[in-house]
């Protein structure tokens, strides 16, 4: 290098992208312009001995690996994509790809979405979790659906995380709470900054300042969370590798969102021990409030632990979880239980969870009955995200648990309405649904001969044959 610098930017960007961090954050913590980052990003300027050292300093990043040519990597994932039989008429040369790759690597990168996106819808339409082609092999597919099986598959639930969890929680206390302790074993102090200074980011770890930075605008719950997160990244990165690697998964997405599911599986535990919280669910009949009262955690943060509770020996009443917004966009599902859910299509709209947000923050039950004759309970209210400021957005979405009938009475929720009896009868969607007269249908099941309307039209949606 020499000393007007190197031209580095596709790999600046891709550490600044790594790192969860806006141009504008990395100029803070570089001391320069956030217009000279982009400058750098573009390779519209060098990346300078004095930029490197600074970065280096703010994050820990190894100077030689960050000096490294980074062109061969991307050529060699670009040709890769080249290689898939949509491109098999174009004629590309090797040379053309590594001129486009060090000339214009915003475009290459582009391409290499592109592609990604194209790769993944196709899965989707066969199976959203994977297809298998016709030798047999395994093709990744939806990240998402992935790490959801991988869940479903242990029951959300990792004793080694709750006991190193539970560990770390005494020494927490002992330190005397959250902020302390970061001050006392990682020299990080708290703090808490406004909206535009965050500039979009709840949490952001500051190394080159020794600092922890949070969004005030978010509520307590939400910052003590943050912190946990933060503090399970910080000390259980190994434990939790080693949990994901049990996975199989496949895929950097599928990883990355692997690794944020446990580290805030890890939060939560942090929070709310095994030993003490899985006492006092018992002792409070499951009463999501009064548990969060005790634990200083959101309803949905009690909500979402109380699907953990399955360590052998020591379990709890296993339950179903899941959040959805008013369009009925499921951006969270957990299974401890039993309870079936389609990966794909909505759910019924005569389930509670989707009527919730016509009485805000009220708790809703209902006794479920599924068309095999299954019958579950559930449990539905309105949570709140975002806000906490003048004109700052604020998301409404609605979560339910659900367990089975035969754990009702060990909620408090079923005093209510302790008669099954008067089950709802739902579907776990419309198209493996045969509940041929439910006038909430909004598609044909499968399998099923769809009657001429052209002298009845039925109350329901469709008419269908008997046979």
């Amino acid at each position: 290098m020499d000393k007007h610098g190197v031209y580095l930017g596709p790999r600046l960007r891709r550490l600044r992208r790594d790192l969860g961090l806006t141009q504008a954050n990395m100029a803070a913590d570089l001391d320069v312009s956030p217009s000279y980052i982009a400058l750098m990003e573009r390779n519209q300027r060098p990346v300078t001995a004095e930029i490197l050292l600074r970065l280096a300093r703010a994050y820990k990043a190894d100077f030689s690996d960050f000096a490294d040519e980074t062109g061969p990597d991307l050529i060699v994932r670009l040709e890769e994509v080249m290689r898939d039989p949509i491109f098999s008429d174009i004629d590309v040369m090797p040379l053309e790809i590594a001129d486009a790759v060090h000339s214009f690597p915003g475009l290459a990168e582009a391409m290499l979405r592109l592609h990604t996106a194209y790769k993944e819808n196709q899965f989707a339409l066969a199976d959203r979790r994977q297809e298998t082609l016709a030798d047999g092999v395994a093709v990744p597919g939806d990240p998402v659906a992935a790490v959801r099986g991988f869940l479903a598959a242990r029951r959300n639930c990792f004793p080694i995380l709750d006991a190193e969890a539970e560990r770390l929680a005494a020494k927490v206390a002992d330190a005397g709470g959250l902020v302390s302790y970061f001050k006392q074993r990682h020299q990080l102090r708290v703090r808490r900054l406004p909206v535009d200074v965050m500039t979009g980011s709840l949490r952001r770890l500051d190394w080159h300042r020794k600092e922890l930075l949070l969004d005030e605008a978010l509520d307590p719950e939400s910052q003590q969370f943050q912190l946990a997160q933060q503090l399970a990244y910080l000390e259980f990165a190994e434990n939790m590798r080693s949990v994901a690697q049990e996975g199989n998964l496949e895929g950097e997405s599928a990883r990355r969102l692997a690794n944020r599911a446990l580290a805030a599986y890890c939060a939560a535990a942090i929070i709310m021990p095994y030993a003490a919280f899985a006492k006092a669910v018992e002792a409070r009949r499951y009463d999501i409030e009064a548990l969060s009262r005790q634990f200083g955690t959101s309803f949905e943060q009690t909500a979402h632990r109380l699907t953990t509770l399955q360590k052998p020996g020591h379990e709890r009443v296993p339950f179903f979880f899941i959040r959805v917004d008013g369009a009925g966009n499921v951006s969270k599902r957990l299974n401890s239980g039993t309870f079936p859910f389609a990966r794909h299509g909505g759910g019924c709209p005569l389930w509670t969870v989707h009527q919730a947000f016509k009485t805000p923050g009220k708790i809703l039950t209902q006794w479920l009955e599924l068309p095999d004759g299954q019958r579950f309970f559930s449990v539905a209210r309105t949570v709140g995200a975002g806000g906490g400021a003048f004109e700052a957005v604020r998301m409404e979405r609605a979560v339910a648990l659900v367990c089975e009938a035969k754990h009702a009475e060990r909620l408090i929720y079923s005093r209510e309405h302790p008669d099954p009896i008067t089950a709802t009868p739902i579907g776990i969607t419309c198209r493996l649904c045969h509940r041929i007269t439910c006038i909430a249908r909004s598609e044909p099941p499968i399998g099923r001969q769809i009657l001429p309307d052209d002298y009845r039209r039925t109350v329901a949606p469709f008419g269908f044959s008997d046979m």
